[in-house]
């Protein structure tokens, strides 16, 4: 694949139901339309986050990604350890970015259905019943052939991509520049201004739109020249996502008053239904809800695999790297990570999102600014297609992002986060005490990628 593709591919998962639903968190937040900067400042960490994902994508493609990268990374101090909490931790912050699809889609299904939502903008408990309705029927769509699915998976992304398009077309022939720049007196004052003071919880929302932006490193070794088209693809990706988003909350804050967006949950049907009327707008909250569906049956199709591929490489737990019989494909992986989504489903949107954050951004985003450092230092002589643009400045603004953000997170999510990580370190040690591999056996390392002599 060439940049053009790997591009595509990108926004292909970064393009989701995210700012149908983050918006209105977004702007209360951050007290305002300047809420529509945090995607400028979002943008900035995870283009140099994305700069440590071509150095290492293009070093060592792989299908694996990071637990690939940790394990090449950290095999000399702690053997399979890190790459083992990863994939145990992205059994846990997948599918609970699908839950933000599902509670999403509830979400917009209450504009269609009036009384799924409870005073407080999210799914009451008949909502959250068909949220578990929704997520036991995307795992049996799912339980057959990936052959069956790959076109109806094309279908819904075509309607994901008309969905944000008319949204955004609608908002732009009634746009009024004083509601969408009326920003709050003193927003950027320093120190106090209401963008600064909500720049964190904005962050949060703004890097959970963008994730995906990583998704051509999982497919280094079927790029052409992925020294060039890896680095290329992500930044391209990230300015284009960044642009659409943008222009999306620029427009619906054209339409309606700020305040007002903030306490609606289906925003973008009201912002349809002002501009072009009530069918219009039905119509298209019908496709916004196809859309959420497409978010989440991607995902978990693509989820899924991450743990089967993990433990095919003897890296996590055996069970999930066994294929069903008849139908070829990880079961195991499918039916964990579908329960997990079904739970989060259950949760108000901004906690999934701050505690998916908070473990993803631990076991994966900091611990490759690291795994890039170390790398560098003990395997020097790694042939690396592509190096990061003036090392080690983007790792350093990188890591400096990943760490406020995670900060911004909450009390209650970064201990549980740890205490994830607690019970992913319990497991492996009895794993470890099984297979007699380190710390109850010797620590074997094996540089892959390092050139012979």
């Amino acid at each position: 694949m060439g940049t053009g593709q790997a591009t595509a591919i990108n926004m292909t998962q970064m393009c989701g139901i995210g700012p149908f639903v983050t918006i209105p968190v977004m702007v209360i937040a951050m007290g305002g339309p300047q809420a529509m900067f945090g995607w400028l400042v979002g943008a900035l960490i995870v283009l140099a986050d994305g700069l440590i994902w071509a150095e290492l994508g293009a070093s060592m493609p792989r299908a694996g990604g990071t637990y690939v990268y940790l394990r090449e990374a950290f095999q000399y101090r702690t053997g399979r350890l890190m790459p083992f909490l990863f994939a145990w931790s992205a059994v846990l912050f997948i599918p609970l970015i699908m839950s933000t699809g599902v509670i999403g889609l509830v979400k917009y299904l209450g504009y269609l259905w009036p009384g799924l939502i409870g005073a407080d903008g999210e799914p009451n408990a008949l909502g959250k019943v068909i949220g578990v309705v929704v997520v036991g029927i995307v795992v049996l769509a799912l339980y057959r052939r990936i052959g069956q699915i790959s076109r109806l998976t094309s279908v819904l992304f075509a309607v994901m991509l008309v969905s944000v398009a008319v949204v955004i077309l609608a908002s732009l022939t009634h746009f009024h520049p004083s509601l969408a720049f009326g920003y709050t007196p003193g927003a950027f004052s320093v120190p106090g201004g209401a963008f600064w003071a909500g720049l964190g919880s904005g962050l949060i929302l703004a890097v959970y739109d963008y994730l995906g932006y990583n998704t051509s490193a999982y497919l280094g070794a079927e790029l052409r020249d992925p020294g060039r088209t890896l680095p290329r693809s992500i930044i391209y990706s990230i300015l284009a996502i960044m642009g659409i988003y943008f222009l999306f909350q620029i427009g619906v804050l054209g339409v309606m008053p700020w305040q007002e967006i903030g306490e609606s949950p289906y925003f973008a049907s009201l912002v349809l239904e002002r501009t072009w009327g009530s069918t219009a707008a039905h119509i298209f909250t019908v496709a916004i809800v196809i859309t959420a569906f497409g978010s989440v049956f991607a995902g978990l199709l693509g989820g899924s695999r991450v743990p089967y591929e993990a433990a095919r490489d003897k890296l996590f737990l055996p069970w999930f790297g066994k294929l069903h019989p008849r139908l070829h494909f990880p079961p195991v992986g499918l039916l964990v990570m579908g329960v997990i989504t079904a739970i989060g489903s259950l949760f108000s949107l901004t906690v999934v999102i701050n505690m998916l954050t908070a473990v993803f951004v631990l076991i994966q985003s900091i611990a490759q600014v690291a795994a890039l450092t170390v790398l560098r230092r003990r395997q020097p002589d790694m042939p690396r297609p592509y190096k990061q643009w003036l090392y080690p400045l983007p790792s350093i603004v990188a890591l400096v992002g990943w760490v406020f953000i995670y900060t911004q997170t909450g009390w209650q999510q970064i201990w549980l986060s740890l205490a994830w990580l607690a019970a992913g370190t319990v497991a492996f040690l009895i794993w470890a005490s099984v297979e007699k591999m380190w710390p109850f056996g010797p620590l074997e390392i094996r540089e892959e990628f390092a050139v012979t002599r």
